[in-house]
This record gives C-alpha cells, structure tokens and sequence, in this order.
C-alpha cells in the first residue's frame, strides 16, 4: 500500500487534480468531500473522460469525472482480499479507507506484484522511476 494519500476536494479542477498528479508523479488522486472519500480520479480518466470530449480543464470539477462508484478495502484487510475486488471489479487501484471513509492510502496493481513476487516483470516495472 502506498501511504502517502495524494488527494484534492471533489471541487477542485481537472486542472488541479492533473497538477497534483505531475507534483507526486503518480497516476490517480483521490477525491475527497469534506475529508471522506468519495472518488478517485486517474490519468486515464483525464484524457478519455476530459481531453477527449473536448472539455475545459480548468472548468470541469473532479467530481465531473472522477469514478465514484468505488471499491475499497480497510487497513487490515490482506492482499488476498485486494486481488479478489481488483479482479471482479476489473480496477488497478483501490483506495484504503477507515471505518469513517478516511483516507488511510492507496493499493495498486503495482504494489500486489511487489509483495507477492518482487522479482516479477510487473514488480520490475512497478518499482522503476518515472519516465521523465
């Protein structure tokens, strides 16, 4: 899991959200209302849901186009269970919530692959820098 929660308010700008993806060099943000959260959004959502339908960046509200129908898991929930929500929910990252719906991290496709074969090509591409 990756602790450090990267999130902006559900009426922050698509602008803002690609900002703080570029600043974290990660691919998706969390959105939050008031606190909770209520979304996350991904590059991909970017591009296909915002530059592609011709939409303003700065206009559009991550809440416009964020994916909010979620599937989470909880701090104590094994990796186990985040590949069997992965795989029938077909997504590639799942927010870590507390009890409340407080952000607690994020687990990723990349981040299983580590922890189940760290030699794996998937591991090799997950722990890799950025293309800069």
């Amino acid at each position: 899991m990756t602790r450090e929660v990267v999130a902006v308010p559900v009426a922050a700008s698509v602008a803002d959200a690609a900002r703080a993806m570029r600043d974290h060099d990660i691919g998706d943000v969390l959105a939050l209302d008031e606190g909770l959260v209520w979304g996350i959004v991904t590059d991909r959502d970017l591009v296909v849901r915002v530059l592609a339908e011709g939409m303003d960046p700065d206009a559009t509200t991550v809440a416009d186009v964020c994916s909010g129908d979620l599937v989470t898991v909880r701090p104590g929930d094994d990796a186990g269970r985040a590949v069997e929500l992965m795989r029938s929910a077909a997504v590639r990252r799942l927010p870590v919530v507390d009890d409340q719906g407080r952000p607690q991290g994020v687990v990723s496709l990349g981040d299983l692959a580590l922890a189940s074969d760290p030699r794996s090509a998937l591991a090799d591409i997950s722990a890799a820098p950025p293309n800069t």
